[in-house]
């Protein structure tokens, strides 16, 4: 299994998994915004045009590297500034960020606008999910893991253990949510609505995608055939995942130019 290093991704936590807490200034003014916006070491599905079928985690450490040498230029914006209303705005500046124990978190004192105050009422009510955009830097593939209770279909597994961290804040949790998880790739969603900002480029950047990804002839098709793994009967297309791809395809992803 290889890695678009060069691809944008999304994740989402819902509100119940991960918190957005506020804190009250002394001075009475705009509070402090609290994101916790992963949750290391826990399983979630992800099924994706751009990236594919898998089950991800990501481990404590990941974001330790990108914090120390990026972390006073990561943005803070409201559903990845592409909200109709606000836009491509900040909230804030992170005051601190860093790794707990069971996530990252940042510390944003909330810049006194018209839009922060909008939101507001939504952070305090807690009706926020949180959601980063990043890169992977450094990951482990088990290509062919054994059905287990946290992945029955026997997918392949992507632990994440480098991130470069680019931008995160608060997110309107999507319809329909995955229950048992409470984490989802927004990275479909994203390119959607990147989409009518910049039509040609995102066009250009899937229609390479789609090539690159297309498999030789008799390569192995998306999951793991061999027993105790995922069915390759499924609807699932070969085409979405890297597994499906010999690996001379899987080279040209990896140095191939992408637009984003």
């Amino acid at each position: 299994m290889e890695t678009l290093r060069d691809l944008d991704l999304v994740r989402a936590v819902a509100p119940t998994v991960a918190s957005t807490e506020m804190r009250a200034s002394d001075d009475g003014g705009m509070p402090t915004m609290v994101v916790r916006f992963s949750v290391f070491g826990s399983w979630y599905p992800i099924d994706s045009m751009w990236e594919g079928r898998f089950l991800e985690r990501t481990e404590r450490g990941s974001f330790v590297k990108t914090i120390s040498e990026q972390g006073s230029r990561v943005k803070v914006q409201f559903d990845h500034g592409q909200d109709s209303r606000i836009g491509a705005v900040l909230l804030g500046v992170p005051r601190s960020l860093y790794e707990a124990e069971d996530s990252p978190v940042g510390e944003v004192p909330l810049w006194d606008t018209a839009y922060n105050r909008d939101l507001l009422p939504g952070l305090e009510a807690g009706a926020y999910g949180s959601s980063f955009r990043f890169r992977v830097m450094r990951d482990e593939w088990d290509d062919s893991p054994k059905r287990s209770e946290h992945n029955p279909d026997g997918l392949p597994e992507r632990t994440i253990k480098e991130v470069r961290l680019m931008e995160f804040g608060p997110v309107v949790w999507p319809a329909n949510p995955d229950a048992t998880a409470g984490v989802r790739s927004l990275t479909d969603d994203f390119y959607a609505r990147l989409r009518t900002q910049d039509p040609h480029r995102v066009e250009a950047l899937e229609a390479r995608m789609r090539s690159l990804r297309t498999p030789d002839a008799g390569a192995a098709l998306a999951g793991t055939p061999a027993e105790g793994a995922a069915s390759t009967t499924d609807d699932a297309p070969a085409p979405c995942h890297p597994s499906g791809l010999s690996s001379a395809a899987r080279s040209r992803i990896l140095t191939a130019p992408f637009l984003i």
